[in-house]
């Protein structure tokens, strides 16, 4: 999951400085909506293309069950997930491999705002056509 290459880390480094940006600005502690939102400011700033709450349908067998709303896209490559909890956990980095699954993309990165020091990490889903 952390092996990403450099592709994977040249889209996602600036997603990081923008993260860093905001938690710099805003401090640590709020609830997770502001976080996303002055991301979402901050990128567009960047002129770093994203979507904000996109949806995807979520099928069992040929019949749509649900739908799963992302935080973000970024770069239509990468799904950012906004947090503040206590820590990035195996439980995040799970759901986080599900978001990829659903979404067809293979690279996550997901931020927590809790700390003064900001905190990310990256998940890869390995393509399985290789």
């Amino acid at each position: 999951m952390s092996n990403l290459n450099s592709d994977d880390q040249v889209i996602t480094r600036p997603i990081i400085g923008c993260a860093m940006r905001v938690i710099n600005t805003l401090g640590h502690g709020l609830h997770e909506k502001p976080y996303e939102n002055a991301l979402c400011v901050e990128l567009k700033t960047q002129g770093i293309p994203f979507e904000q709450q996109p949806r995807f349908p979520i099928y069992y067998r040929t019949v749509q069950v649900g739908e799963y709303v992302p935080d973000l896209i970024v770069e239509r490559s990468v799904v950012v997930d906004t947090k503040t909890i206590e820590a990035i956990g195996d439980v995040e980095l799970g759901r986080m491999l599900n978001y990829l699954r659903i979404t067809g993309l293979t690279v996550g990165l997901i931020i927590n705002f809790k700390r003064p020091k900001l905190e990310w990490r990256h998940v890869w889903l390995r393509d399985h056509h290789r």
